[in-house]
């Protein structure tokens, strides 16, 4: 092998364990977000890597991410989120992009509107203790 091939070598190796680390920190990254998300009550719906994203220019050790993410009450929310090993994760440019449907009353039932078949709390009272003394009776 003469010099040449070698620095080939070195490099490729270079490059490949870059990768590597990378790879393993989006991992890391995706998990700490997820928690965090899960940990104010909300569900991560999807995350993807965002390099140029907000806050971006500057920035040495922290990652940016798109994510979408649903809160604890429904609403669907876009923003983006920093993290690293060492700040842990923060939101920016959280929007809500959907909020949840109301869901309809369900009507009330019709036994309920008539009013002769309506018995007031004193007239059960009363016939619930004129049951109950003739089950008295009966023992």
């Amino acid at each position: 092998m003469n010099g040449g091939e070698s620095i080939f070598l070195v490099i490729g190796i270079a490059i490949a364990a870059g990768l590597m680390i990378r790879l393993l920190a989006g991992s890391l990254d995706r998990d700490r977000v997820r928690q965090y998300i899960t940990s104010i009550g909300g569900e991560l719906l999807e995350s993807h890597w965002a390099p140029f994203g907000p806050g971006w220019f500057g920035e040495k050790n922290d990652r940016i991410y798109s994510v979408r993410y649903r809160d604890r009450d429904g609403c669907i929310h876009k923003a983006h989120v920093k993290t690293s090993m060492m700040s842990g994760v923060y939101l920016t440019n959280d929007t809500i992009v959907s909020r949840p449907q109301s869901k309809p009353v369900p009507p009330r039932p019709k036994h309920l509107d008539t009013v002769e078949k309506q018995e007031t709390v004193e007239e059960e009272k009363a016939r619930l203790r004129k049951r109950l003394a003739e089950l008295e009776e009966l023992d």
